[in-house]
């Protein structure tokens, strides 16, 4: 089997492949094929200076199992560490000022993000009448209808600037955030069923420790970075990760199976092919092969996002950095989208007597900004830093990394391309897709999406007749 890069995806679907084919007693070889000259894709950690700086994402949340267990599994098992509690302090910038983002209903109340006819309008949100069927709507016209306009501009609008760095008024509520579509469609409400939720989760409070991958909610990374989980996972996926080559294209063979065109080398053989990359890659592999497949994964639209990290004393930051960090909705337009304190959330993370900082800049309504020359962002970043936390003194690190087509964004109307999408892939037995451009972006979907892949790949080749036809 030759999987089609080596990101999170490919890497945990090469090791899941590997773990069922052992179960099942089958002989299995896999390769995994990486155009860039590491694996890991956007994730990856880097050292300097005693400072820990994350070029991707900065940890995983518990909500869904898949990544704890894989960490488990891959023997990471103590390297697990949670967020700090006061990371649990997220911050929204309103108005040149930065203001805690309400937690339970005493906070709702007294917070200065909404009005205080906002406030009664999110508290009347269970006599709002539910859309049980509703067609698919975008977030922003499903958090009006729930929540109101001011919710959903403010507190809504900067959850989506932190996950997609993309506009609200575009992505799809069932696509991005489908438990909050499942929440109105099972109880009729989201607070009546945020509710009942706390009350199961407070009911199996004692069944286990803190990390054994109960639905929490809570943040987890490891003690060396999120670049320890992509080396363990290329020491022990069970496949040949070769990086600095990169795949033109697929094509069925006479005798069956796949050829892989590669462009440093000539084709290689497979019995079955998994393309991990995203999706416009996949696209571009599969031009020839299938154009309406081509199409459809092509027109999944991406934005590109600047990170970048800046390390400080300690004493030259006046303000506390007492939690995760802040953002600014995207409908303000402003050039940082927001910034992590990263120092703040796990140790680790900067040398004794300093912090680090992380900015996240351009996303959907920005483009532009992924195409400034380093010191304009740089600067950029340094007057917000300077205007919000009074930052004056300069950094004593500085690091920056434009990711250009970064984030896939899920606009209304995903769910049925992705349906199409499926439909078409089902036409090219052996052939497989998965990542972060179908069914969620962060690092547990990947994961999670990984080990479905990989045992679907292990059940039609067990029983190739099994399955949908092929």
């Amino acid at each position: 089997i030759v999987i089609v890069g080596a990101g999170v995806s490919g890497l945990a679907t090469a090791y899941h492949l590997t773990r069922q084919a052992r179960d099942c007693r089958m002989d299995l070889r896999v390769t995994v094929l990486e155009s860039d000259t590491r694996p890991g894709g956007r994730v990856w950690t880097e050292r300097s200076d005693g400072f820990l700086l994350e070029t991707g994402a900065n940890g995983f949340l518990d909500s869904k199992p898949s990544t704890l267990e894989l960490s488990k599994a891959l023997g990471l098992g103590d390297e697990l560490i949670a967020a700090r509690p006061e990371a649990k302090n997220r911050y929204i910038l309103k108005r040149g000022r930065l203001e805690k983002i309400p937690t339970g209903l005493g906070s709702l109340l007294t917070t200065p993000l909404l009005s205080w006819a906002g406030k009664l309008r999110v508290l009347g949100e269970p006599l709002v009448r539910a859309e049980r069927d509703a067609a698919d709507e975008t977030v922003r016209d499903f958090a009006m209808r729930r929540l109101g306009r001011e919710a959903a501009d403010t507190l809504i609008d900067a959850m989506v600037t932190g996950i997609y760095a993309g506009d609200a008024g575009l992505l799809s509520a069932p696509a991005t955030f489908p438990r909050m579509v499942a929440l109105e469609r099972e109880h009729g409400s989201l607070l009546r069923g945020f509710r009942r939720a706390a009350r199961a989760r407070r009911s199996h409070s004692g069944d286990d420790p803190p990390h054994a991958g109960r639905p929490l909610g809570s943040l987890w990374s490891l003690r060396r970075g999120m670049g320890q989980l992509i080396e363990r996972l290329g020491e022990r996926c069970g496949g040949d990760v070769v990086t600095g080559t990169e795949v033109r294209g697929i094509r069925p063979r006479r005798a069956g199976g796949w050829s892989i065109e590669r462009a440093q080398a000539r084709s290689e053989p497979a019995d079955a092919v998994v393309l991990a990359c995203p999706s416009f890659a996949q696209g571009a592999i599969t031009a020839a092969l299938d154009p309406e497949l081509s199409c459809l994964l092509c027109g999944i639209p991406y934005t590109s996002v600047v990170v970048v990290s800046l390390g400080f004393r300690a004493g030259d930051v006046p303000r506390p950095l007492d939690g995760f960090g802040y953002l600014s909705p995207q409908r303000t337009r402003r050039d940082v989208l927001g910034v992590l304190w990263c120092s703040s959330i796990f140790p680790g993370r900067a040398p004794q007597g300093s912090v680090l900082l992380r900015a996240m800049c351009g996303g959907w309504n920005r483009p532009d900004i992924a195409g400034w020359d380093a010191d304009r962002v740089v600067a950029a970043v340094r007057d917000e830093l300077r205007s919000v936390l009074g930052i004056e003194a300069p950094p004593i690190l500085t690091r920056l990394i434009v990711w250009p087509l970064a984030i896939p964004q899920y606009h209304t109307g995903h769910l049925e391309r992705v349906a199409a999408i499926e439909e078409r892939r089902r036409r090219h037995p052996g052939l497989y897709l998965t990542g972060n451009s179908f069914r969620g972006v962060s690092v547990n979907d990947c994961t999670e999406e990984a080990e479905r892949c990989a045992h679907e790949v292990i059940g039609e080749l067990v029983s190739p007749h099994s399955s949908n036809g092929r």
